[in-house]
């Protein structure tokens, strides 16, 4: 065989099996790139592929053939019967469109394999179809095993190429070009290895090998052409793909409303800085920034106005950052900062930089707002060695430094530890104190300033734990909203009240206060009325407390909720009216029926001008518009002849009775239960 191929080869012009082969490897890669993405696509996207990979296929197989035999010289006239070589053409591409389905259908594991048989056997169909259209002046035998041999390795290596292609783990595309280039390459030249001519004496006519090879030359330019076609395609496509991949990619790790990095490209650069400080022997600082104030400006300007604010903000960090710093918004008003850092002074200057971004006053429409910031700093691996301790740990500073007003930056202690183990102790704890009945109610006296009678009671919930003793409601209440517990105690603490001002006697009405998370999450309007259906309290003896923060949040649901609540019969207080925002707006458009001056203007009042004009401006604002006013804090016999002089309609102080458990109140004859002899009043609470 060896000597017959050298034989053919040697009858070939050399350069023209060199285009040949070239065309051959060339159609071969690109069909091996194109079918591999036809392999990985579905649908109409693979059906495209199926046939660009198919034109490849057949200019890779119809051009080698051609220019192969264009080139060869058998000693004798020849010529190409032109219906034949269309027809080959039309084998090869047919042939290589019915492989390819097959190979991707899936209906078996063989279908790769049978598919690429498939084209192996257009290889070899085409190849002796356009041998039939090479006409020769000689006597053709064939050699049976030359030619049955030709065709089993057409199809064995095109069965191979497409198997491979199938399996991409280990079917790359030199291997599965290299299986369909050597498809190609054995067919033909085994195949003309059995393909024998005997010339004959003919007189006359003779072909022309000069306008053979140019016929040769211009079909191998069109192969390259096609074959360059169909590269392009695949290399424009898999540059769009990396450029969605790319503009997918950066949308994932970017903020949308800001545009700067989120949670994602934090926890991805996290990840890296650490690395590299680790490898490197350098240190990580992570900072935590939480803005101040923030949910004022949402409040008071609206959620386009708090926008606005994280944008400017986000420029500024934009302008800042450096090479090995980075910013990122990991929540609604939460940023991180990382810095890989040698010397102290180069954290000390990134975060100078971060407090003059986040402190300088932001401008927006026509007014002006200082939002500020808390920083909590950890550093690796001073204060952890992992980016869960770390970025706790960070945390931890960052509430440290927005509980200290004196600094706004705040650096990890280890006694911080001790701190969050102890609140979270104290969490827990109250949860058991909830279920085991250990809150109580105590009750505080209001009192009516022109005729000194009673209105009424505050309830108040009071914490005496086993061990710690009285837990302050201002160390307990904000642990209670942390943690979700607020919803349970607050329904507790309306039903408790209720049920035991039912049984008062004189019937005075009994104040409760609503935290702003129970304001929010809960169905107040179904609790209230579920509370004074099961405890029988008259609603003209229940007044609810809440703040005008409370409200803010969402004003039109607030109004819908307050309405409710208002059907029902029940009075409604804004307390620590003075503090908060103050608005008349609130006045006017809620159904409020007391305002509850706050404690503070009552106890400067006799050294501050400032606080005596407040109080009586409120006063004044509570006449105008009917609504009684309740001042708490009293006291000193001063602070209530102050506001007796100025008109307040009612008072709430130490000076006119501490906040005291009921049976407290029974016993000293302030309240008596109805129903009950006056010896059994001492049990009652």
């Amino acid at each position: 065989m060896m000597t017959v191929l050298g034989c053919i080869v040697y009858k070939h012009n050399i350069w023209l099996v060199i285009v040949a082969l070239l065309i051959c490897g060339t159609g071969s890669w690109v069909t091996a790139r194109l079918v591999r993405r036809a392999f990985a696509t579905r649908g109409v996207q693979r059906a495209g592929w199926q046939f660009l990979a198919a034109t490849a296929s057949a200019v890779a197989i119809w051009c080698t053939h051609f220019v192969a035999m264009l080139g060869f010289d058998p000693g004798v006239p020849v010529s190409f019967d032109p219906l034949l070589t269309f027809v080959s053409l039309v084998i090869a591409l047919a042939g290589s469109l019915i492989g390819f389905a097959v190979a991707c259908s899936g209906f078996t594991r063989a279908a790769p394999a049978l598919g690429g048989a498939l084209v192996g056997l257009a290889i070899a169909l085409m190849h002796y179809t356009g041998m039939a259209a090479y006409h020769v002046e000689g006597l053709v035998t064939w050699s049976w095993p030359y030619l049955i041999a030709s065709i089993a390795l057409s199809v064995g290596f095109g069965a191979l190429a497409l198997d491979c292609a199938a399996r991409r783990a280990d079917g790359s595309v030199a291997v599965v070009a290299g299986l369909f280039a050597t498809a190609i390459g054995t067919l033909h030249f085994t195949g003309m290895s059995a393909f024998q001519v005997e010339p004959m004496a003919v007189s006359g006519h003779f072909s022309d090998p000069a306008a053979l090879q140019a016929l040769a030359l211009s079909v191998a330019c069109m192969a390259f052409v096609i074959v360059g076609a169909g590269l392009v395609s695949y290399l424009l496509d898999d540059s769009v793909r990396a450029e969605s991949l790319e503009h997918l990619r950066s949308m994932a790790l970017s903020d949308m409303l800001t545009g700067m990095p989120n949670r994602a490209a934090f926890n991805e650069r996290i990840d890296v800085e650490m690395a590299r400080a680790e490898a490197e022997g350098g240190r990580l600082a992570l900072i935590g920034i939480d803005l101040n104030r923030f949910k004022d400006v949402n409040d008071l300007r609206g959620h386009h106005a708090g926008d606005e604010v994280l944008r400017i903000l986000a420029r500024r960090f934009a302008s800042l950052v450096r090479e090995d710093e980075f910013v990122a918004r990991v929540g609604g008003d939460e940023f991180v900062g990382i810095l890989r850092f040698a010397r102290r002074e180069a954290l000390d200057d990134f975060l100078l930089r971060l407090e003059t971004a986040l402190f300088r006053p932001i401008r927006y429409d026509d007014w002006e707002v200082l939002s500020g910031a808390s920083l909590g700093v950890a550093i690796y691996p001073d204060d952890a060695t992992t980016k869960t301790v770390l970025v706790n740990n960070a945390d931890l500073a960052m509430y440290r430094a927005k509980a200290d007003l004196t600094r706004s930056v705040c650096f990890y202690e280890p006694k911080m530890d001790e701190t969050a183990r102890a609140r979270r102790t104290l969490a827990a704890d109250l949860r058991e104190a909830l279920a085991r009945g250990q809150l109580s109610v105590h009750y505080q006296v209001q009192t009516s300033v022109p005729s000194g009678e009673i209105c009424g009671y505050e309830a108040l919930l009071r914490w005496e734990h086993p061990r710690l003793g009285f837990v302050s409601p201002a160390v307990f209440i904000p642990l209670a909203e942390e943690n979700g517990l607020i919803l349970q105690i607050g329904a507790w603490v309306l039903r408790e009240a209720c049920m035991r001002a039912a049984t008062w006697m004189p019937p005075y009405k009994v104040a409760v206060n609503l935290s702003p998370v129970q304001f929010v999450h809960a169905d107040l309007p179904a609790l209230v009325s579920e509370a004074l259906a099961e405890t029988g309290l008259p609603p003209a003896r229940l007044e609810l407390e809440l703040t005008e923060s409370t409200i803010f949040a969402d004003r039109q649901r607030s109004l819908d909720v307050l309405q409710r609540i208002k059907a029902l019969g029940v009075s409604l207080a804004l307390d620590d009216f003075g503090t908060g925002y103050s608005s008349l707006d609130t006045l006017r458009s809620f159904p409020f029926d007391k305002i509850k001056l706050d404690q503070s203007f009552v106890s400067e009042a006799q050294s501050n001008r400032q606080a005596t004009a407040i109080i009586r401006a409120v006063l004044a604002l509570g006449k105008s518009l009917g609504i009684p006013v309740l001042a708490e804090g009293i006291e000193t016999q001063d602070q209530l002849d102050l506001l007796a002089g100025e008109g307040c309609d009612e008072v709430q102080g130490f000076l006119l009775g501490r906040p005291a458990p009921l049976a407290q109140l029974v016993q000293s004859g302030k309240i008596r239960l109805a129903g009950e002899p006056q010896t059994q009043l001492a049990a009652a609470g």
